[in-house]
């Protein structure tokens, strides 16, 4: 597939103009926007033009088909609750559909896109209530009073995915006049009114509205709405909303923020929360709290994250284990559990700088966000799981499945934030390509791109990216202006880089080329007009082993080729259904064929008695075979299959 350049041409903005998600007011790096980066194709242009001709319609086909928007017009026609579709937080899902809208907007001025967008703003406009109260499953009479069940009444996490597309549309059109800022701003002043210093001394049991407050905040420069912001996330950890089956711990208030020592509970909940925190402590140089949820990251990354980036094993609670528990066949990985933790990473890495967390970004970017849709973009895992014992069940294109949890990929789910979380990071996805600081550019995903900005002393810099990565790992960056004085062109070196190297070209000669470590490799120089930045990274496949005391996996090795893990499925092994009746044979080393990664595996025999224990001996094999194996986020495309990312080696 290809994929054409929007339409949209990219604007030389200053360094105070940034149209991105997140937009510190301080930071060591500073968010290249949508004005400013471009994808231009390759793995994730192919992935955002299919967001954009096929997943924005089909969400919204879902959002009305399902009765999700028309709440809005019941709640206008004062008809409500007869007739009410959905969960209590049914209207998130409309505002998400609203923000992944306003960025492609932005990114191609899409007309058509742009009537569709005025036209939903203008449906949920006539149910706000003229104090700013905008829900449609509180507050009128039949349906239970406003704010009187935050731990799971939702009402403040809707408001905060308002907010959220407020700030897309007033960055993406500044000013534009179809009123979705001045909803979100009246509602946003009633939050602060009732839960304000003198107001409710709580908070919502599903945490987003801290990220989306603080973000308010910067984009309309009214800091009563960061002050709000900074209340929630200290309030919370203290015992304060109803206690449930599963603890306080999963609505994260068991803990205060300050004090956690890693991320616990619901897990899309915890990192909407650690984001909102980042924030939070940014805007007002909390040091203290960036340095707990730095701590809070290290020790989740390093001891709650599954190899594909994914967060979650608990199914029940959608929740994250204790440390090292992460078993493969019951990851729930909820996808929007990954696009959280880079929410929570990208705060992150803004702040400090450290590869490390666009490290997570990318694992987490392949291996989960790009697993959920599929080919197509109109069907969604929901969960992630590492593991499917059984083939999944084709879903009913018409129908509405329940919460997935390993299947194939639906259409649509009965709890579906999924499907607009991922379209909104795809269509925003062009401003976590880059950032800029006093000294130059860094790149931190890679992505063929056209990069056009300012540096802080106003020099411009046009830069063009060339890559097939991940096909292969040769990034070919092509500097188009001369630059007056020397600058600083940084390129992240992936942790599994080692033996990358970075070749620099000018006026067509080889002026230098050395070996590079996995961090980041920095190329300073007086860059002239033609000169290209070569960074090669080496893809052949690796084998992978997990830390023993993972104690689901002891004993299995996974296989990985640059960011993309790989799985073993049934589809492409003959005469077996169920992958969890192989195992390696001999050398488990990986080897590239006919373009895809093999392995070489064996068929257990399995025992003719019924019972499963035995004194310990060689496991007894047959038919050794080579296999190819699928890249993870490919898996299921093709039909029902069983799947296994981690493979015994006997």
């Amino acid at each position: 597939m290809s994929t054409t350049l929007p339409s949209r041409p990219l604007d030389v903005a200053s360094p105070g103009i940034v149209i991105a998600p997140v937009v510190p007011p301080r930071s060591a790096l500073r968010p290249l926007g949508l004005g400013e980066v471009r994808i231009t194709g390759g793995f994730w242009g192919d992935r955002q033009r299919v967001n954009a001709a096929h997943t924005l319609s089909h969400i919204l086909g879902r959002l009305e088909s399902e009765g999700w928007l028309p709440n809005f017009d019941l709640a206008a026609a004062g008809r409500l609750p007869a007739g009410r579709h959905g969960r209590e937080f049914s209207d998130s899902e409309v505002y998400k559909f609203l923000e992944a809208a306003a960025w492609e907007i932005g990114r191609s001025d899409d007309a058509d896109l742009e009537r569709t967008f005025r036209d939903v703003v203008a449906r949920v406009a006539a149910a706000q209530e003229s104090d700013g109260y905008l829900n449609t499953e509180f507050g009128r009479p039949g349906q239970q009073p406003r704010w009187s069940d935050l731990e799971w009444g939702h009402e403040l996490y809707c408001l905060g995915h308002l907010f959220q597309a407020a700030v897309a549309r007033e960055r993406t059109r500044p000013g534009a006049d179809d009123g979705l800022l001045t909803i979100a701003r009246r509602a946003a002043d009633l939050v602060c009114d009732v839960f304000g210093p003198d107001g409710i001394p709580a908070f919502c049991g599903h945490p987003e509205i801290e990220t989306a407050l603080a973000e308010l905040a910067r984009v309309t420069g009214e800091p009563r709405y960061g002050h709000q912001a900074a209340l929630f996330v200290s309030r919370r950890g203290h015992e304060t909303l109803r206690d449930i089956e599963w603890g306080r711990t999963y609505f994260q208030d068991d803990v205060p923020v300050r004090d956690a020592e890693a991320l616990s509970g619901h897990a899309v909940r915890a990192n909407y929360l650690a984001a909102g925190a980042v924030d939070v402590a940014v805007d007002t140089a909390d040091e203290a709290l960036l340095t707990s949820l730095r701590r809070q990251w290290d020790r989740t990354r390093g001891r709650r994250t599954y190899i594909t980036g994914g967060q979650g094993s608990h199914h029940q609670d959608e929740a994250f284990g204790v440390d090292w528990e992460l078993p493969p066949d019951r990851a729930y990985s909820e996808t929007c559990a990954g696009i959280a933790s880079v929410m929570f990473s990208w705060r992150l890495l803004l702040n400090d700088g450290d590869a490390a967390y666009a490290d997570l970004i990318e694992r987490t970017l392949y291996n989960v966000v790009a697993t959920s849709p599929a080919a197509d973009g109109r069907s969604f895992f929901y969960a992630n799981t590492l593991h499917q014992r059984v083939p999944g069940v084709v879903a009913d294109p018409d129908g509405t499945s329940p919460r997935a949890s390993s299947s194939l990929r639906a259409p649509w789910f009965e709890v579906s934030c999924c499907p607009p979380n991922v379209a909104r990071t795809l269509a925003s996805l062009d401003a976590y390509i880059a950032t800029a600081d006093a000294d130059g550019i860094q790149l931190h995903q890679y992505a063929p791109a056209q990069i056009r900005t300012v540096l802080d002393d106003g020099r411009p810099v046009s830069l063009d990216v060339e890559t097939v990565y991940p096909a292969d790992g040769t990034i070919r960056v092509t500097v188009n202006d001369d630059a007056a004085g020397e600058w600083t062109l940084s390129l992240r070196v992936p942790q599994w880089a080692e033996g990358a190297h970075i070749a620099i070209r000018s006026g067509g000669e080889l002026v230098d080329t050395h070996a590079v470590a996995p961090g980041v490799a920095r190329v300073r120089r007086e860059f002239r007009a033609g000169d290209v930045i070569e960074l090669e990274l080496p893809m052949a496949p690796r084998v992978v082993t997990p830390d023993p005391r993972i104690d689901a996996v002891r004993g299995c090795v996974a296989v990985e080729r640059g960011p993309e893990v790989l799985a073993l499925e049934s589809t492409d092994v003959s005469g077996i259904d169920d992958v969890g009746d192989v195992c390696l044979i001999g050398d488990p080393a990986p080897f590239e064929r006919d373009g895809r990664v093999w392995v070489r595996v064996g068929h257990r025999v399995v025992p003719t008695d019924r019972w499963p224990y035995r004194e310990s001996t060689a496991p007894e094999v047959a038919d050794a075979d080579a296999v190819p194996l699928v890249a993870y986020h490919d898996w299921g495309n093709r039909g029902p299959s069983t799947m296994r990312v981690w493979i015994p080696t006997s």
